[in-house]
């Protein structure tokens, strides 16, 4: 009696694992995957090659970076807000780039934009790849639903100079950038 019951106990834990093996190999009764989502409107703009979508406007952006001397677990230059003129080709002023972060042309199209990617460049501010809503009037920029920033020169944060003792203070640090404006929905 005592090997019947050895014998049925082995073969009871040799069909537990057996079942466990197919339960872990067959397939799962679930419903079926569903399609990855659509790629972000910037999939079609990128850093180095032209967009396969419609360049509204590019724009030559000169100002500064305003960045205020903040403390969180250290103390550190954060950034404010930009602050630039916008020109056209032939060097005319056009707009303003301002908080938000925003661009605002003379004609009152005005876009706000969110970061969807960033290039670190060596001894400047990053180039972006920014989603855009239009927020202004109907004019050049009310399509924009991308912007790009690139050929940045500058507006790096000071690397000292930010202490209890200059709690608030801002520094204002020249930059340049060029900003390309795009419809990826035409």
């Amino acid at each position: 009696m005592r090997n019947r019951t050895v014998n049925l106990i082995c073969l009871s834990g040799l069909l537990a694992v057996a079942f466990t093996a197919h339960a872990q190999s067959a397939p799962a009764s679930q419903p079926p995957a569903s399609p990855p989502p659509a790629p972000p409107p910037a999939a079609s703009v990128d850093f180095d090659s032209p967009p396969t979508t419609s360049l509204l406007l590019e724009a030559h952006g000169e100002g500064v970076q305003i960045y205020t001397c903040q403390k969180d677990s250290d103390w550190a230059w954060k950034l404010k807000a930009p602050d630039a003129t916008l020109f056209d080709q032939d060097g005319k002023a056009i707009g303003k780039h301002f908080a938000g972060p925003t661009w605002r042309l003379n004609d009152g199209s005005e876009v706000q934009g969110k970061v969807l990617q960033v290039r670190q460049q060596p001894g400047t501010i990053p180039w972006l790849i920014l989603s855009a809503q239009s927020i202004g009037a109907q004019g050049r920029l009310s399509q924009a639903n991308i912007v790009r920033r690139t050929q940045t020169s500058g507006g790096l944060a000071p690397s000292s100079g930010c202490d209890a003792e200059h709690a608030g203070a801002e520094a204002r640090i020249p930059y340049s950038a060029t900003y390309s404006f795009f419809n990826t929905k035409q």
